[in-house]
């Protein structure tokens, strides 16, 4: 009786019974053996040839970026709740309750007015019709937080002042990437001690908050930055190409005309088909029948393009991105983040 079962068993191995147990299999995962690198520069080795940290992390230096900062903010923000605790805990007055001690000594009489309201509202252009009870009781307690926030600054600020905090975390470096000018446009002074590098799309709202954000710069720092505008449209923006070519063609006419259909476009991102560019240029003064030769030959596309490389060369991946004296700043952020690293510049 013991045969059959063996026979059996022998079966399985020789054939199902090879899925489970009986036939060694090949291992199908890639071999990546970790261990300590020749050098400091090698990341890696690839058939027998050393592949460096630089050759490894070209292309996503923002990436990296971004993530080293949101670890550093996570310390950083650490470090805050720490330091305010110990102050905290330091004040004759506390008596043991963190919140309790914020609002009647921190914060004490912080509120939020309707008028605080309104002008929120009109800031972000939300539609009055979209206003009800529950959006207007979050936009409250938005400014409420950020109220209460200001309140411990300027506290710790106070409790700073005679007993400084040493801070000794690291805080991660921008890329910083060598970019030509060459004959882009640009406003300010041409040997200004700080150049803006602004990768830009015509039909990209964040875009649109980007001029904003470069006209309130060129305001607050008059004669010491340069803006120089680099076209990068967006393949999902169909009208993106033309416009840009559009302001080159107006430029083309009259020195200063790249500026006035950059801001006419920004303005109304709606109209930027062929008619409407040549209704914009128009305005500017430009003489209409050149202007449109100029657009249909597609004489400037190839400056476009090689904006388009340029940027892809140097890791621009969405727009707006700028380079303040070639560090890396994604997006239209805030202007207090580019007068940190402009302030730096200016300093050196």
């Amino acid at each position: 009786m013991k045969k059959p079962v063996l026979m059996f068993g022998l079966a399985m191995c020789l054939g199902l019974g090879t899925f489970f147990a009986c036939t060694k299999e090949v291992d199908s995962k890639p071999q990546f053996i970790f261990k300590p690198a020749p050098n400091n520069k090698a990341a890696a080795k690839i058939n027998g040839n050393i592949v460096t940290y630089d050759e490894l992390l070209s292309g996503v230096e923002s990436e990296l970026y971004e993530a080293e900062m949101k670890v550093y903010e996570i310390k950083y923000n650490q470090l805050r709740a720490m330091v305010l605790k110990k102050f905290m805990e330091s004040d004759p007055n506390y008596k043991g309750n963190n919140d309790k001690f914020l609002d009647e000594h921190i914060a004490k009489g912080v509120t939020v007015s309707d008028k605080e309201v309104d002008a929120f509202v009109a800031e972000r252009k939300i539609p009055k019709n979209n206003l009800n009870d529950q959006l207007t009781s979050r936009i409250k307690q938005f400014l409420m937080k950020e109220k209460k926030q200001q309140a411990i600054d300027a506290w710790i600020a106070k409790k700073t002042q005679d007993s400084p905090v040493e801070v000794y975390l690291e805080k991660p470096s921008r890329p910083v990437k060598d970019i030509a000018v060459g004959n882009s446009p640009f406003m300010g002074k041409a040997d200004a001690k700080v150049t803006i590098v602004e990768f830009s799309d015509f039909q990209c709202p964040f875009c649109s908050r980007g001029a904003d954000i470069m006209n309130e710069l060129k305001k607050k720092y008059e004669g010491k930055i340069k803006v120089v505008f680099k076209h990068f449209p967006l393949p999902f923006h169909t009208d993106a190409p033309l416009a840009s070519e559009a302001a080159l063609c107006a430029e083309e006419q009259k020195k200063g005309n790249f500026w006035k259909m950059h801001d006419l476009m920004f303005a109304d991102q709606q109209k930027l088909k062929k008619s409407d560019l040549v209704a914009k240029a128009k305005k500017v003064g430009v003489k209409e029948e050149d202007f449109k030769k100029c657009l249909d030959s597609r004489k400037f596309k190839s400056a476009v393009d090689a904006d388009m490389e340029l940027g892809k060369k140097v890791g621009v991946k969405s727009t707006p991105t700028f380079f303040v004296n070639g560090q890396m700043v994604n997006g239209a952020q805030p202007v207090e983040i580019f007068s940190e690293i402009i302030d730096e510049e200016l300093a050196k």
